[in-house]
């Protein structure tokens, strides 16, 4: 018996194999190709296996309850010596190899074996995919050329789990760095809270006092800096409900009237009598998160209002549900969206308009709070619109099942 020499390539393929964090619990994914390469071959035994520095582990395996075997023993530590070749022992009594290795001369031997080493994307062997019988045996040539196949399908899997672990180290990355704007943004909001409101009572302090020796230039001004500091005050009102949107979750949830949150809305809003607030005919009971439906709900009301256009405006609401969601619509006869920014709409910073019915350009942050919002609640949002016709949101809200 030879115990198998150490690849040149050693240190670089033990890194590549434990950055890939494979795991020896059974997969069905890899029992598959276990079960398909003995079939084919016609073995009892086949095995996807994995060398580390000491052990050989058995990733999957077909007909025998082994998990793993020494290194200085193994068939495929012999295998991988030449990572682009199949290894085929036809019986291993008669190989300098293998005569006299434990694995020959055990209850269950191995006297057949045909692995073919498991490659990165880098060239390096990690383990192969193994047949093994306890009798001499040859394969075909379509039986060889199979047993590659399946070995290209057992690498495709090893690159499916790299590539899946970068992008989970991506998602944490880009949480712990959403978090940190999250954090960011809400200090430096609440931080310019006061200072603006300081300059709009200033503001209006001037104007009382000094407004008789200032002429009209003058008192213009004060009117620009008052409106301009509601407007930056409008914006970071807007940026922190964005980011407390974030942290909303279906899991919060409570029982509560539709129609009586739509009357407090309206309410809220002292929407005046050019508009028309139709609401769902009929009262339905709710159970989710409440606080979530009613910042939605404001949202896409008072969007309503700001770019409706008409004589008279009409806003319609509905609801209906079946078994797991809440259907509900929000519809508008102002002054549509455009084709070409329906698509963008829901983007941060993105909005559909130049400006509302009062001359205010918009931030593009209600909207992307209010998908925020639906999306934790377990839907989705979507819009329709024909430019001067309207426009309709529809939104769903999984339902919290007991």
């Amino acid at each position: 018996m030879q115990v198998p020499a150490l690849p040149i390539f050693e240190p670089e393929r033990l890194i590549e194999l434990e950055e890939l964090q494979l795991s020896y619990e059974p997969d069905v994914n890899y029992d598959v190709i276990t079960r398909l390469a003995s079939a084919i071959c016609e073995t009892p035994v086949a095995l996807i296996t994995i060398l580390d520095a000491k052990k050989q582990h058995f990733k999957s395996k077909i007909g025998t309850d082994l998990c793993d075997t020494d290194r200085d023993i193994s068939f495929c530590a012999h295998a991988i010596l030449k990572p682009r070749e199949i290894t085929i022992v036809n019986d291993a009594r008669k190989d300098p190899r293998f005569k006299d290795n434990p694995l020959t001369t055990q209850e269950n031997p191995v006297i057949f074996y045909a692995g073919v080493p498991l490659l990165t994307k880098k060239g390096q062997p990690l383990g192969t995919l193994c047949v093994i019988d306890s009798k001499p045996k040859t394969l075909t040539d379509s039986q060889i050329n199979s047993l590659r196949d399946l070995a290209s399908q057992v690498e495709n899997l090893f690159e499916l789990r790299r590539n899946n672990l970068k992008l989970l180290e991506i998602e944490q990355l880009l949480q712990k760095k959403n978090e940190q704007l999250r954090k960011f943004a809400g200090t430096v909001s609440h931080d310019m809270k006061m200072p603006l409101a300081n300059m709009i009572i200033t503001t209006d302090i001037l104007r009382a006092k000094y407004a008789p020796h200032f002429d009209a230039q003058g008192n213009n001004y004060l009117s620009y800096l008052k409106q301009s500091s509601f407007s930056l005050s409008d914006y970071i009102d807007n940026l922190l409900s964005y980011y407390e949107s974030e942290e909303q979750s279906v899991e919060q949830a409570e029982a509560f009237d539709l129609q009586d949150l739509l009357e407090d809305l309206i309410d809220l809003l002292n929407i005046n009598e050019d508009y028309i607030i139709n609401l769902p005919e009929n009262p339905m009971e709710l159970v989710t998160n409440k606080s979530a439906v009613n910042q939605i709900l404001l949202n896409l009301i008072t969007n309503s209002l700001k770019y409706n256009d008409k004589e008279t405006g009409i806003i319609t609401i509905q609801c209906t549900q079946d078994q797991a969601y809440y259907y509900v619509q929000v519809s508008d006869n102002g002054k549509g969206i455009p084709k070409d920014k329906q698509e963008i709409i829901f983007d941060l910073f993105s909005t559909a308009t130049e400006a509302d019915n009062k001359g205010k350009k918009g931030n593009g942050i209600g909207l992307s709070t209010v998908r925020n919002l639906v999306q934790s609640l377990g839907g989705i949002i979507s819009v329709s619109s024909e430019e001067g016709n309207g426009a309709t949101f529809d939104f769903t809200i999984k339902k919290v099942l007991s």
